[in-house]
């Protein structure tokens, strides 16, 4: 691998990744609607939702790396953030498929459990949620990341692409640990994500991970660090508030992630090193 586009470059996350892949001698290409605050690589003005567009911005690459959507449920009509987030990933499919490119990465979302977003408010089946937990959005948003998923497979048995879903817990930039001593003694904050996080830094040494690992086909990975955002224990947590769920699939004895990440450290050896604790 040398040339790597990152879509959504201009991005928060975005940001962290080109600057990850530039530090580890990658080529990088920025592919955004916008200019990013600072410039580290070169960007390319692009819509996403032009087939043709992505085509000539992923010519000559070996790899993307698709970061770019509406984030979040609600900030747009509903058929907006679907339409835009679902097109803009098959698309990018759709362009690497076409160009030969073997590997990529996309970002999936913690949110396409149904947890974050819904309308009913719900509890898990069981914890800590793995990759195998079902899938029950109530929004446009965590369905459009559903419909990606299998987006993914689809291109994968039409192809063979190697395509990483990474489930991405909510991702913190460094600059933003100042506020957890606001919340970390609230259960009631942050629970509809069941308390993760993931660290932007640790997000992004994952995605180099991913297109340089061999044999993954298309899989779906939760990406969250190893501790929860709070300063309450993970089974006080859930007490608090999911006390219905009695399916504990591990042993939880202080801090633990509720958001299990044992996939991404079987098959990447993937292993955080940014945790909220070290950093306030």
């Amino acid at each position: 691998m040398s040339k790597v586009v990152v879509t959504g470059g201009s991005g928060m996350l975005g940001e962290w990744a080109v600057k990850h892949f530039i530090e580890q001698g990658y080529e990088v290409v920025n592919a955004d609607f916008k200019h990013p605050k600072q410039a580290v690589c070169k960007t390319v003005i692009v819509d996403l939702n032009n087939l043709g567009e992505v085509y000539g911005v992923l010519a000559g690459a070996d790899a993307v790396v698709h970061l770019a959507a509406i984030p979040v449920a609600y900030s747009h009509p509903n058929e907006v953030t679907f339409h835009n987030n679902v097109m803009s990933t098959y698309n990018v499919l759709e362009a690497a498929a076409g160009l030969g490119i073997r590997k990529a990465v996309i970002a999936s979302s913690e949110s396409s459990y149904g947890l974050v977003f819904a309308v009913e408010r719900f509890s898990p089946q069981y914890v800590p949620v793995d990759e195998e937990h079902p899938q029950l959005p109530q929004d446009s948003y965590g369905l459009s990341k559903v419909v990606n998923e299998k987006t993914a497979d689809m291109f994968h048995r039409r192809t063979g692409m190697q395509i990483v879903s990474f489930r991405l817990g909510n991702v913190i930039a460094p600059d933003a640990y100042a506020k957890f001593p606001q919340f970390i003694h609230d259960p009631a904050e942050r629970d509809r994500i069941l308390w993760s996080y993931i660290d932007a830094r640790d997000a992004a040494s994952a995605f180099q991970l991913a297109i340089e690992a061999e044999g993954l086909g298309s899989v779906a990975i939760n990406l969250a660090s190893d501790d929860t955002s709070m300063d309450i224990s993970s089974r006080d947590l859930m007490a608090a508030r999911y006390p219905d769920v009695t399916d504990f699939r591990r042993e939880f004895q202080g801090n633990e992630t509720l958001l299990c990440n044992e996939k991404a450290k079987r098959l990447l050896n993937w292993q955080p090193k940014h945790a909220w604790r070290d950093q306030i």
